[in-house]
């Protein structure tokens, strides 16, 4: 009987019975699990994304567990040893956000994924990237004033960029006790876009505007192919050095892609290397929210200021874009200035389906990926403003 009782004792019930407080956070905890579980699996919102940061949150919030130790990560200074003989599963995984490993190879393989043609061909798209980063600087500047530090405030910024790996690296280096409500809500309002967009798009934009048929672009060359990621890479790099972890791998992925002689390369940082980097990047962002870091006043303004962030941004596309519209009489679409968010292509994809319900023989989504990818060259920069300013 005494050997019953002590394995009562030490199983993950017993803990919850015995602190009634542990037992409502884990209770709320799982309940958000499932609203993640359910985006992901029967409304397939970035199921890629949001299904194994659910499951990390599953397993940070599993009493008596003790798979993650977020105290071991806080600090300037992280005692690697400490980490590797004293920790667990989970915080092995986390060296790899820790150490800025796993958002820039998520960045190569986007690269090696992503077409720079429409790019290319219209350098014009890279201002309506630029100006689909306003929400970053407003949010930013709006978590100052509600009383955030500065490096806490520049992480919650980045979530209007849309863009994930981003959102973890500049949280991972300025304020990684905020990473789970800051990556939740970054890859959240990723999945939610073709909510979140199309009212906004409608809204800012005239049914004439709209329907604009915009011409087909010029074809790109080869050459030009090649040295477009090459040149990005050392621009962007030289002005903002601490973005070059971000742009040299995203750039990387694109030369594998294009060059010609590195099919494999690309092959695997498409396929093989993404998936599994998605994995251990997903379950362990997802385990540093446990309900004692998660479940406060701090995560609502985190998610409320990312929603700004990514409506302002997305406002911010849409109002360069019809500057552009009225500047070319008529010959920009204003709607392709949404996509300049980052998440790519599924901003891209909605300008096209926007655009071609106001004219069904309309098609937008190759001059929508030009600013789908200068927002993603857009995040990467204003993340490295960020580290530049305050790491």
């Amino acid at each position: 009987m005494e050997f019953v009782i002590d394995f009562f004792r030490s199983t993950g019930i017993s803990k919850l019975i015995s602190d009634p407080v542990l037992l409502v956070k884990t209770l709320i905890m799982y309940v958000l699990i499932g609203v993640l579980f359910y985006l992901a699996i029967k409304k397939q919102f970035e199921p890629l994304l949001l299904l194994p940061i659910a499951f990390g949150m599953l397993l940070a919030n599993l009493p008596g567990a003790n798979l993650f130790h977020m105290d071991f990560f806080l600090g300037q200074h992280m005692d690697v040893k400490n980490v590797i003989l004293n920790g667990s599963l989970l915080d092995y995984l986390y060296l790899g956000v820790k150490l800025g490993i796993y958002p820039s190879l998520i960045f190569l393989g986007v690269g090696a994924m992503t077409d720079f043609t429409p790019l290319i061909a219209n350098p014009k798209s890279l201002f309506l990237g630029a100006a689909a980063q306003l929400g970053v600087f407003v949010a930013f500047t709006g978590a100052i004033f509600i009383g955030f530090t500065d490096k806490a405030a520049a992480s919650i910024g980045i979530i209007g960029g849309a863009d994930g790996p981003t959102a973890i690296l500049v949280t991972k280096t300025l304020a990684p006790v905020l990473l789970g409500a800051i990556a939740i809500a970054a890859y959240s309002y990723m999945a939610l876009i073709p909510i979140i967009q199309p009212p906004l798009m409608k809204l800012l934009t005239t049914k004439k505007e709209r329907a604009v048929v915009m011409k087909t672009l010029r074809p790109v060359s080869k050459v030009e192919k090649v040295i477009f990621p090459i040149i990005v890479t050392l621009v962007v790099t030289l002005i903002v050095p601490s973005a070059a972890p971000l742009i040299g791998f995203l750039m990387l992925g694109n030369l594998f892609n294009v060059c010609g002689v590195t099919d494999r390369l690309s092959k695997t940082a498409q396929n093989e290397l993404i998936n599994i980097v998605t994995i251990f990047l997903g379950v362990s962002v997802g385990a540093t929210a446990s309900a004692d870091n998660f479940l406060s006043l701090t995560t609502l303004y985190i998610i409320a200021l990312g929603l700004c962030a990514f409506a302002i941004s997305t406002c911010g596309g849409l109002l360069f874009g019809k500057l552009m519209y009225v500047l070319t009489g008529g010959k920009i679409n204003p709607l392709i200035g949404s996509a300049g968010v980052s998440a790519v292509p599924m901003a891209a994809r909605v300008s096209q389906v926007v655009g071609q319900k106001e004219n069904p023989s309309n098609f937008l989504l190759m001059h929508a990926m030009g600013p789908n990818v200068a927002g993603v060259i857009g995040s990467a920069v204003a993340a490295g403003v960020f580290l530049t300013f305050f790491s």
